[in-house]
């Protein structure tokens, strides 16, 4: 997992993202046993309070249970995954239609080039 990490956003954060990320792509499943602390600030390449902090907002956010004795483990509940996903759209096409809209684009002309660029055509209009 060792990865580049950006400035804007702190360490905890970008790998909570990740973890949600992968979890709801199905690269983790639910009741799967996280790393432990230790082994996951070494794949991060980063201080073991950080993964330390990442899980505890895992765990505030509902993504990941701890059990103690046994470790971390991803979530079981049903509808998680599905709400997790439906919140990382909406942050995605909210950011998006803030762009759009930051360069003078109407909601008409956003719809219509997110069309055409579905359809594959041209993205941008003159």
């Amino acid at each position: 997992m060792s990865a580049q990490f950006k400035t804007s956003k702190p360490i905890y954060s970008q790998i909570a993202d990740k973890i949600v990320q992968q979890f709801v792509r199905g690269e983790l499943i639910p009741g799967e046993k996280l790393p432990s602390v230790r082994e996951m600030a070494i794949q991060a390449g980063v201080n073991p309070n950080t993964i330390q902090r990442t899980y505890g907002e895992l765990e505030r956010l509902g993504v990941v249970e701890t059990k103690r004795g046994q470790g971390t483990f991803m979530t079981e509940e049903i509808d998680m995954k599905r709400k997790l996903r439906s919140d990382i759209q909406r942050e995605i096409i909210a950011l998006f239609i803030e762009n759009m809209r930051s360069i003078g684009l109407e909601d008409r002309e956003i719809h219509e080039s997110v069309q055409s660029f579905l359809n594959g055509g041209e993205s941008g209009h003159d």
